[in-house]
């Protein structure tokens, strides 16, 4: 969250007509507390709480938006976005095209995503929702140098950008930190995002770790537990790929194309549902673009089509575990041995 934090406030330094609106980010910090201390900085014009309602959220956003500023609505859960999807999908995704280019609606959704025991309808990775929506760019980081580079990247650019945040990846260690490498609690690498100026470039993914034998392209908290599993199958002589495509929408379809084409094998691992979610778009794409490539016939590794259950043990059992991932490549495996 320190690197989302300080990311804003390289923003807001740099330019007046970034606005932070939100609930319970003026008084409180947010609901993760990535706006902490940012009201006494820069004053409750620039920081401002709203109302309980999504739709209000918004659609004020919209109309700032299109009349000169680059607000950054805080949603406190993504599952949240529903009551307001008239207002970021048929108005802020389509206004631009619509006025022929003559007004921009340069606006930042942030949003938390993913399950940590809140149940149904705040654990949900709802980011097919926002790909299926021209207009719309869908961001979802990794690791706090992503996260810092790419919230940047999105407030500075002219359309309507959803940043879809995994709670598990709040406590990632950032910014500040001279290493250059951290380690997550799978033991996995992951990059800290430093205190200087940068860029990520949207529509542009990463190779997280290179590898020889299979392809898995990752989203959110998924890198982690892959690169977790790549750790594993090294000691048995398997080299794993981890893929971050970082920007969902734009998708990098070219980088995804190029590693499989190394590889020959692929795994996609995501936290939304199996049934037109993220890995059925990467699934197609390896479909139509990539199949005389493809050794063995790619896994999906998702969640099932349920609601996220409140149970600890039941939610362990439908999110995308390491061993899911594991028994996923070994049976690709198998199926070109």
């Amino acid at each position: 969250m320190g690197a989302l934090r300080q990311a804003l406030i390289e923003e807001m330094d740099r330019d007046p007509a970034v606005v932070l609106l939100g609930q319970d980010i003026e008084v409180f910090g947010g609901a993760y507390r990535v706006t902490e201390g940012l009201a006494a900085r820069y004053g409750s014009r620039r920081v401002r709480d709203t109302p309980i309602s999504e739709a209000a959220m918004i659609g004020a956003a919209v109309g700032a938006a299109m009349t000169g500023l680059r607000p950054v609505v805080e949603i406190q859960f993504n599952d949240f976005i529903a009551c307001g999807m008239d207002q970021l999908c048929n108005q802020a995704a389509k206004i631009r095209f619509m006025m022929g280019g003559q007004v921009a609606v340069p606006m930042v959704l942030r949003a938390p995503c993913g399950a940590t025991g809140r149940a149904a309808q705040h654990s949900q990775s709802l980011e097919a929702w926002f790909m299926h929506t021209p207009g719309l760019k869908v961001l979802m980081p990794s690791s706090p140098y992503d996260a810092k580079g790419l919230l940047k990247s999105a407030i500075r650019d002219d359309n309507p950008v959803v940043v879809l945040e995994h709670k598990m990846l709040y406590g990632g260690a950032s910014p500040g930190g001279k290493a250059k490498t951290a380690v997550d609690s799978l033991g996995a690498a992951y990059r800290p995002a430093p205190d200087e100026d940068y860029l990520v470039p949207l529509g542009r993914a990463e190779i997280k770790r290179p590898g020889r034998d299979l392809t898995v392209v990752a989203t959110g908290l998924m890198v982690h537990k892959a690169l977790a599993a790549a750790a594993e199958l090294e000691k048995e002589g398997i080299s794993l790929e981890v893929l971050d495509p970082r920007t969902l929408a734009p998708l990098d379809r070219e980088a995804i194309l190029d590693s499989v084409a190394r590889t020959g094998r692929a795994v996609i691992a995501s936290e939304d549902v199996i049934t037109c979610g993220f890995g059925s778009e990467v699934a197609a794409l390896l479909a139509d673009r990539g199949l005389f490539h493809l050794l063995a016939p790619v896994r999906r590794v998702c969640v099932p089509d349920t609601p996220i259950p409140f149970a600890p043990a039941l939610e362990q059992e439908v999110i995308p575990q390491v061993q899911d991932i594991l028994r996923a490549v070994r049976e690709v495996l198998e199926a070109s041995a």
